[in-house]
């Protein structure tokens, strides 16, 4: 008795590249993890993808600012000699 093989399919594993910068450009604050769910794939498939692209996340200064209590202020003493 012999056992068939079966003809195996393997799930495409690559990201689209001009997919994902197509998904960036609208989306750039958006979380890999929310990436990886929307391409199927898993966080670090999207991390790899975009480091090889060359994009990172930075934050933005607004967002940072806003998130302050209260101002930075600077003192300044007048000092006579």
């Amino acid at each position: 008795m012999a056992i068939a093989s079966k003809a195996s399919t393997t799930p495409q594993r690559k990201i689209d590249k001009s997919e994902l910068i197509k998904d960036v450009e609208p989306y750039p604050d958006a979380y890999q993890k929310e990436r990886a769910e929307h391409f199927g794939v898993c966080q670090k498939a999207i991390w790899q993808a975009l480091k090889k692209l060359g994009l990172t996340y930075k934050k933005s200064s607004t967002s940072s600012e806003s998130r302050r209590k209260r101002p930075a202020s600077i003192s300044t003493k007048n000092t006579t000699v």
